[in-house]
């Protein structure tokens, strides 16, 4: 079963705090379940990423040959041990039991600062992307690898397409919800996650454009309240590039910084990842 872990970590009680001093904005949709060819029309490049049939994520091309997608999909939950990439395949456009394209991964290379732990833990979200290259690119024109974008600003609108536990056979759209608060490389989002959506792709709308702006890392509770929280890409995923191009980047260590006048919130926090 998936992990869920009571956080006393004051970055990530402050973290959420910030994000919840307003009330619930109006400006977020309700989940879309996109259950026709019509409705997926465009979010083609979204697909399921079966992990050797103990589990799936959610991943998006960003490349005819690349899968965007978190980077602890590629471990299992049961006993932290790395998934083969031969064990892995990217259904792109899985819906209704048939995909617009199968394609198993050749590798699979997490962001170098990503460390697998069992209990979640808010200083893995900053660098937990991971890229799949596939055996053979995709190449159809009804399926075009997304443009990424800068990290979006608190206030900024955004949307997520995700596969989950209870929808894992259509892709389901939020077409709308907040960037409730930004810090670093961790963004707290109002979108809807569940199981299954780790890795999704979350999109910025720019003169009609979809662009990948963050993925998912986890979901938080916080007095009741879900929240997301995502991985930016400005700077990880050009250190996850140079690593898929042979690179040898050095390892910070360090994700997370407290900013000036954060303090803690009472009352106890769930983290858990999707």
């Amino acid at each position: 079963m998936p992990l869920i872990a009571r956080l006393s970590l004051p970055a990530l009680c402050a973290l959420l705090a910030l994000a919840l001093l307003g009330p619930a904005t109006a400006k977020d949709s309700a989940l879309r379940s996109l259950t026709t060819g019509d409705d997926t029309r465009g979010w083609e490049a979204v697909g399921r990423i079966d992990l050797g049939g103990r589990g799936f994520c959610t991943g998006a091309l960003i490349a005819p040959d690349l899968v965007l997608t978190a980077a602890h999909c590629l471990f299992d939950k049961t006993n932290g041990q790395r998934f083969e990439a031969a064990d892995m395949e990217f259904l792109a456009g899985w819906r209704q039991g048939r995909a617009a394209a199968y394609r198993k991964v050749r590798r699979a290379v997490a962001h170098p600062d990503y460390i697998y732990q069992t209990s979640a833990d808010l200083d893995r979200v900053g660098h937990d992307l991971a890229l799949l290259e596939l055996e053979q690119p995709i190449r159809l024109p009804s399926i075009q690898p997304f443009a990424t974008d800068l990290q979006p600003r608190r206030g900024d609108e955004v949307g997520v397409v995700s596969y989950a536990m209870d929808r894992a056979e259509a892709p389901s759209l939020q077409e709308y919800c907040e960037v409730l608060d930004r810090q670093g490389e961790v963004l707290v989002l109002g979108c809807e996650v569940d199981f299954g959506a780790s890795g999704a792709p979350i999109f910025s709308i720019r003169d009609g454009v979809a662009r990948i702006v963050s993925v998912v890392s986890a979901k938080a509770e916080v007095e009741g309240r879900p929240v997301a929280l995502g991985t930016a890409l400005a700077g990880p995923l050009t250190q996850l590039r140079a690593v898929m191009a042979g690179a040898v980047l050095p390892v910070s260590g360090q994700v997370f910084r407290r900013g000036a006048g954060e303090g803690a919130v009472s009352g106890g926090a769930k983290f858990v990842r999707p």
